[in-house]
């Protein structure tokens, strides 16, 4: 029996910015909750709590102070003293969520405060919305259509084979193959409810299960999804299927990927 060969261990670049690393956010950053505008600032600062992507803080001189409630409780972070508050607009109270740090903050970070991201209605970047965190400065984010050869599959059977996908390149993942539905094997394929959402590509519109036997397997829970409306710089795969490559097998131009190992899986 032929062995298929094995690509590289990573063939991908990482990430590159360290824990702590500040820098200025050029954009217009704007937050709402209860139908109230908390901030608005061209002065937010990018923020890299950990590798993968920053955190906006904004200054708080941009806060709007009415929503703001002090707890009267301050925590020592790794970026400084921090006063913990609330957020409180017309009924609504999110307690807990917005640090404002003081003067013995890391530079960049004095005199801003932090919010927890899914305390606020929606955030956005100029007029758009953006979703989970802020687009890292350092990511570059391409689908490119291609005629490579990609069959992925899982336990020796085949979810889906195409000499035409989109490929989308994404600064520190592995490489996503996205299949046309007509080159999907949905017989393997079982609904799942859930729904992510991804700063560069938008909400997803589908979440797949994968059932090689008789029934779905509790590693197989939601390992392919797609996009039907993704942001207009991802329109190359709208409507398209992929899958995680760190839960299945993929061959492209005859040769086998190793499983990537990401932080979505351990």
């Amino acid at each position: 029996m032929a062995v298929t060969p094995v690509a590289a261990d990573r063939d991908y670049p990482q990430m590159i910015a360290q824990i702590d690393h500040v820098e200025p956010a050029p954009r217009r950053v704007r937050a709402t909750f209860g139908g109230e505008q908390i901030f608005g600032t061209t002065r937010a600062r990018y923020v890299w709590e950990w590798p993968y992507y920053p955190q906006y803080y904004i200054p708080a001189d941009d806060i709007d102070p009415r929503f703001l409630v002090d707890e009267h409780h301050e925590q020592h972070l790794r970026q400084g003293t921090a006063r913990r508050h609330g957020l409180r607009a017309c009924s609504l109270d999110h307690p807990g969520t917005v640090r404002v740090f003081g003067d013995d903050a890391i530079d960049g970070v004095a005199g801003t405060a932090r919010f927890d991201w899914d305390a606020l209605d929606a955030w956005y970047e100029e007029d758009e919305q953006v979703f989970v965190h802020p687009r890292n400065p350092y990511v570059r984010v391409d689908a490119l259509r291609s005629h490579r050869h990609v069959r992925a599959s899982l336990d020796g059977v085949t979810l889906a084979e195409t000499t035409t996908p989109v490929l989308v390149f994404e600064t520190g993942l592995p490489t996503r193959y996205y299949f046309d539905r007509t080159d999907v094997a949905f017989s393997h394929l079982v609904p799942a409810g859930t729904q992510t959402a991804c700063p560069y590509k938008g909400v997803t519109s589908g979440y797949w299960s994968v059932r090689t036997g008789d029934k779905v397997r509790d590693d197989h829970q939601d390992l392919a999804w797609a996009y039907d409306y993704p942001t207009r710089q991802l329109q190359p795969i709208a409507g398209l299927i992929a899958f995680y490559n760190e839960k299945i097998d993929l061959d492209v131009d005859g040769l086998r990927l190793p499983r990537a190992r990401t932080h979505f899986f351990r």
